[in-house]
């Protein structure tokens, strides 16, 4: 994955496992919603996320969130 994709998974598990709307993920991020619209893209082509409704975002994996955050304990990395 790229540092950006990353992020975007650890901007999600900050808000524990889901889904989160996808302006939620923007808003940790401090990004605008469309700016991350291809980084959101390529993750769910990955298999690493999906999007269980319009706008919604959740982990393909149980407890992902968790294991996020024990691999990327600093948000802002």
């Amino acid at each position: 994955m790229t540092p950006l994709e990353k992020k975007y998974l650890r901007a999600m598990a900050e808000l524990g496992g889901g889904p989160h709307r996808s302006g939620d993920i923007a808003d940790v991020m401090q990004r605008e919603v469309r700016s991350l619209a291809p980084t959101r893209a390529k993750l769910i082509s990955k298999g690493m996320i999906w999007s269980p409704s319009h706008g919604d975002t959740a982990f393909t994996v149980p407890l992902f969130d968790a294991f996020m955050k024990r691999a990327i304990p600093d948000l802002n990395v």
